[in-house]
């Protein structure tokens, strides 16, 4: 006998087996539901009928009942014909749904739809359980399902009561899915006992038989089930062998590939989707890379590319190659859909001469450029690791700089440009890291991709409620407070400023919140409902780096703040490009019922020529630079 036959015979015994020895519960199941759905309703004219039925049903029950004991204690044991008990098993399994299935389509004649509902959760229930029951075998779970439910739920649908139709909707519904799960359970079951007898069949080979499939199942357990490719431990092995063993440490490029737009395809469109897109990138990665190179799935939307014998000229210009690959459309299903790469490259043994730190080097070169731009391909050099050594340094520092004290505000006055006075103060934050002045440009932007800004959002809040309340005491001055996306987007954004209104006492009315236009680039529903909260509370809203980014004339006029504020860029150029934009934004202001500031006022002449324009707030080195505490304690009092 070939082995092919002898595992199809065992396989089709083992089949055969787990079908009867998971019938038992199913036919208790059977006997109490037929049982229940009898006599559960009071159906005096049908009452003959049904319980003829059930008598039946019972007649069957009891049937396949003794073809399970004679099984199990006279064949189970034998060599017996998997096939022909499998079918069999079937024969009595499709009668038992057949009788189910002529039970619901009579009970449509008279039951109501209280029963008729009663009746589609049992036999759903009991489609569910005939997924993993009758797992063993598809033809007879799909069957056995799909008579139980199909024609019922069709039935139902082409009722003329509404209620009855939608149960036949659901009913339909979850023969479908059921129909999907019962599949997918069989498959697995018949992988699982073919997989069973194989490892079998292969214990009784001899050793070099033995030690083959054993190598096979390792090389599987090295590739990357999605994609194809070589998995991380793999990869990782493969270079540590071919390319960093101490006898051959030779030239070799690390590309670090991250899509471009995957995450949004995987959000939008779904988990199956973006999978497939994955599996068609990594055929493309095949096609464009020749036979010596190394292939890697690192993780998510990521690969490696590992190229032999490479310098930095041949592996940009393959680098470049790959992007276009990538970037070429994808057709999914019914959808077209356009993603990029941007690549990070580090070289062996110029920059690293181990797996991992390449790997690493290579990330960083990645992440620098994606901030940079999008879709392009950059080397790893000295200057981005001191940039990625100083990133990582202020990040551990910003965990802990509130409590250690190194995190201040200071203010910048807001002047009224007909009076010359301060209006408003705006708050901005300081920190001092030792003997260095950290830079706002440089560590917001890191608080905000580290999660950080959120928390430091609500120390600046409280910080500036607490001292703006102390101004009162000299003039009544507004305070303004920057916002972030990300702060914004917070769900406890409204107690935070709820909370220092209250431990402050500052009237609602005296605290401005500034929020740039990027905040329009993510879920503006969501975003301009946040902030029309922010204004039923009395509190001002202004727009910040009014024209530079994302702003439009429908989301100003549906957010309605209160104030705009003009980008000191049009304020420098006022005297050239300048002028026209700055005028069109106070006309708009102007028909909107907005405020107008004006940033980055450094010369007399901007701020008289901004005035004589209409601008009503003024904000720039010319009146005063941002101020320390103490300094500001002077500016007041001398008001």
């Amino acid at each position: 006998m070939s082995t092919n036959t002898k595992l199809e015979k065992q396989s089709k015994r083992d089949t055969a087996a787990l079908l009867y020895e998971n019938s038992y519960s199913g036919l208790a199941i059977s006997l109490l539901a037929s049982t229940v759905m009898v006599f559960a309703f009071d159906d005096s004219p049908y009452n003959i009928i049904k319980t003829g039925w059930w008598l039946v049903m019972l007649l069957v029950l009891l049937a396949r009942l003794i073809d399970c004991l004679h099984w199990q204690k006279q064949i189970r044991h034998t060599d017996f014909d998997g096939d022909a008990y499998i079918k069999r098993f079937s024969i009595g399994s499709t009668f038992t749904a057949l009788l189910w299935c002529g039970y619901c389509l009579y009970s449509l004649q008279y039951a109501d739809t209280i029963e008729l509902a009663f009746i589609i959760i049992i036999v759903s229930g009991m489609a569910g359980g005939a997924a993993t029951i009758l797992a063993a075998h598809r033809i007879t779970s799909v069957i056995y399902c799909s008579l139980l439910l199909l024609p019922f739920s069709i039935g139902l649908m082409l009722s003329p009561v509404y209620h009855q139709f939608i149960i036949g909707v659901l009913g339909a519904a979850f023969a479908i899915a059921m129909f999907v799960a019962t599949k997918k359970a069989a498959e697995f079951n018949q992988m699982a006992i073919r997989l069973k007898n194989e490892n079998a069949i292969l214990v009784s080979h001899m050793e070099d038989e033995v030690e083959a499939r054993t190598k096979q199942i390792n090389e599987l357990s090295n590739i990357d089930p999605l994609s194809g490719l070589f998995n991380r431990k793999s990869f990782l092995a493969q270079l540590d062998n071919h390319v960093f063993s101490d006898s051959a440490i030779h030239s070799f490029a690390l590309l670090f590939i991250d899509l471009d737009g995957f995450k949004q395809i995987n959000d939008t469109l779904g988990h199956e989707v973006g999978d497939k897109v994955l599996k068609e990138t990594a055929s493309r990665l095949k096609a464009a890379c020749k036979d010596s190179y190394f292939l890697c799935r690192w993780g998510g939307d990521e690969f490696l590319v590992g190229m032999d014998n490479a310098d930095a000229r041949e592996a940009l210009t393959q680098a470049r190659r790959l992007i276009d690959e990538v970037s070429s459309e994808y057709y999914i299903g019914d959808n077209k859909l356009n993603l990029g790469a941007t690549i990070g490259i580090a070289l062996s043994p110029y920059h690293a001469t181990n797996p991992l730190k390449l790997i690493q080097l290579a990330d960083t070169a990645m992440y620098f450029q994606k901030k940079t731009a999008n879709g392009n391909a950059a080397l790893f050099t000295d200057e981005l690791g001191r940039q990625q050594a100083r990133e990582t340094y202020l990040k551990e520092a910003l965990v802990h700089a509130i409590e250690n004290n190194q995190i201040r505000l200071v203010y910048q006055p807001i002047i009224d440009s007909k009076t010359n006075q301060p209006e408003s103060m705006e708050a901005l934050m300081r920190w001092q890291l030792g003997n260095e002045n950290i830079s706002p440009a440089e560590f917001i932007p890191i608080a905000e991709q580290y999660g950080l800004i959120k928390q430091l959002g609500a120390w600046a809040l409280h910080q500036g409620c607490e001292e703006a309340r102390q101004w009162q005491i000299h003039a009544s001055l507004a305070l303004s407070v920057n916002a972030s996306v990300k702060q914004l987007q917070d769900d406890d954004f409204m107690q935070i400023i709820d909370s220092a209104l209250a431990s402050s006492g500052l009237a609602p009315e005296k605290l401005h919140i500034e929020v740039t236009e990027s905040v329009f680039a993510a879920d503006k529903e969501k975003l301009v409902e946040k902030i029309l909260a922010i204004k039923a509370r009395n509190v001002q809203v202004s727009i910040d780096d009014f024209g530079t980014e994302y702003s439009s004339l429908s989301v100003i006029q549906q957010l309605a703040a209160d104030t705009v504020k003009i980008d000191k860029t049009f304020v420098s150029s006022l005297a050239t490009s300048g002028y026209p934009i700055v005028k069109a934004v106070v006309n708009i202001a102007q028909a909107l019922d907005y405020k107008v500031v004006a940033e980055g006022v450094e010369t007399k002449e901007q701020a008289l020529k901004l005035a004589e324009m209409g601008v009503q707030y003024l904000q720039g080195f010319y009146f005063a630079r941002p101020m320390e505490t103490v300094q500001l304690d002077k500016y007041l009092r001398e008001l």
